[in-house]
C-alpha cells in the first residue's frame, strides 16, 4: 500500500492527491494519521507532499515549486505556469513578494483573478513562448520577466529582467515579448522594467543598488565598470557615475562557505581587502560608496540616498564630473578583453 503509494509520488514530483492515495488503498483515517506524523504534508486542499521532501526545501523556491506543481495535478482545464512560478522553474533569480501567489496563465481576454493562493490569468501568448520543464508547461523566460514586470512593479520587474538578460535573453526579446501588452494592465512598469534592464548586474542585490543609484539622478549609470590598480589588478565597480563608484557589500562576502558564504579569508582580511581597494581606487581618481541590504528599505533608504549623493559630491569636489579619459579608454580595453 504505501509503496504504491511512493511510486505515485515519484511520478508527481513528491506529490499525491487525497484519490490517488485512496487508490493505492488508504483510508481518510490512515492519510489523516500519516499527516500528523509529518509523513505527509498538505500543500492545498486535496495534495499532498512527502513530508522529508518538503521539510528539505527552501521557502522561497523549493516549496513555491511544489504549491505550483500541486496547483497543476488538480487543474481540469489546461493551463501553463507563468509569472513568479515559471520564474521558479526556469530557476530565474528573482525577488519573492510579500505574499507570493502560484501564478497560471491560459489564453483569452486579459482578466485575473485569485481564489486559494493561486492567481489564474486569462492573457494571450504565442505557441512558442511556452516550454516544457519537468514535465510541466511554463512560459519562456522573456514573457516571464516581462509578465513579473508587469504584475509588480519595480524592483520586482527590473529584477526579473536582468536577470532574464543573463542568461541570454536579448533586449529586443524581451520588446518582444512586451509588444503583444498594449494597454494591459501595468505595461507602462513593464516598460520600464524593460528599458531598464542590463545584463551587467551580477545578482539582483546589484539590480536594486542600480535602481538606487539612478533614484539620485546624478548622471549616466555605467554598470560593472573595470579599472586596473596600481597592483595590476583589475577591480571592477558595480555602478559608476562620473569619478564615483557604487558598490554593494552582501554579508555573504564576509561569510565562510560552511555558513553560507563566499570569503575564502577570515572576516577581517575580507574588510582590509575592501579598504585597500577603496584606497587604490581614490588614487585612480575615484571615489566610492558602500551600499548594504538595509538600505534599499524604509526608513533606511532615505537615509542612505541622502548619504550617497553627499558622497557623490564630495568625489566631484575631489576629481571633478568627468571621467578621466585615460580610464574610459583603459575601460573599454578590459571590457573588450572579457568579452573576447
Amino acid at each position: 500500500m504505501y509503496l504504491s503509494m511512493r511510486v505515485v509520488m515519484a511520478k508527481n514530483h513528491g506529490l499525491i492527491t487525497a484519490g490517488q492515495a485512496r487508490d493505492c488503498g488508504l483510508t481518510t483515517l490512515q492519510i489523516a494519521h500519516l499527516v500528523r506524523s509529518g509523513a505527509l504534508v498538505p500543500v492545498r486542499h486535496g495534495v499532498y507532499a512527502d513530508g522529508d521532501l518538503w521539510r528539505a526545501l527552501d521557502e522561497d523556491r523549493g516549496q513555491h515549486r511544489l504549491r505550483s506543481r500541486a496547483a497543476v495535478l488538480v487543474m481540469r482545464r489546461a493551463w501553463v505556469l507563468s509569472h513568479d512560478s515559471s520564474a521558479h522553474e526556469h530557476e530565474l533569480e528573482i525577488l519573492n513578494p510579500p505574499e507570493p501567489h502560484v501564478h497560471i496563465t491560459r489564453p483569452g481576454a486579459t482578466a485575473a483573478w485569485t481564489r486559494a493562493g493561486v492567481k489564474h490569468h486569462l492573457a494571450r501568448y504565442k505557441g512558442d513562448q511556452v516550454e516544457t520543464i519537468n514535465g510541466l508547461e511554463v512560459l519562456d523566460l522573456a514573457r516571464t520577466a516581462v509578465d513579473i514586470a508587469r504584475e509588480l512593479g519595480p524592483p520586482y520587474g527590473e529584477i526579473a529582467c536582468d536577470a532574464a538578460m543573463r542568461r541570454g535573453v536579448s533586449r529586443s526579446g524581451l520588446e518582444e515579448a512586451l509588444a503583444i501588452m498594449r494597454c494591459w494592465p501595468g505595461v507602462g512598469r513593464a516598460r520600464n522594467a524593460v528599458y531598464f534592464a542590463s545584463p551587467e548586474a551580477a545578482n539582483l542585490a546589484e539590480t536594486m543598488a542600480r535602481i538606487l543609484v539612478a533614484e539620485l539622478q546624478i548622471g549616466e549609470i555605467d554598470p560593472q565598470f573595470p579599472v586596473r590598480l596600481e597592483t595590476g589588478r583589475i577591480a571592477w565597480g558595480d555602478v559608476r557615475i562620473g569619478c564615483h563608484i557604487f558598490e554593494f557589500h552582501g554579508e555573504i562576502k564576509f561569510r565562510p562557505p560552511v555558513a553560507g558564504g563566499v570569503a575564502s579569508d577570515p572576516p577581517h582580511e575580507v574588510i582590509w581587502a575592501a579598504t585597500k581597494r577603496d584606497i587604490e581606487l581614490g588614487r585612480e581618481g575615484l571615489g566610492t560608496s558602500h551600499i548594504i541590504w538595509q538600505d534599499f528599505w524604509p526608513p533606511h533608504r532615505a537615509l542612505a540616498k541622502k548619504r550617497l549623493l553627499a558622497e557623490y559630491q564630495d568625489t566631484v569636489a575631489r576629481f571633478g564630473e568627468h571621467l578621466p579619459e585615460r580610464l574610459a579608454r583603459q575601460a573599454h580595453e578590459l571590457r573588450g578583453r572579457r568579452g573576447a
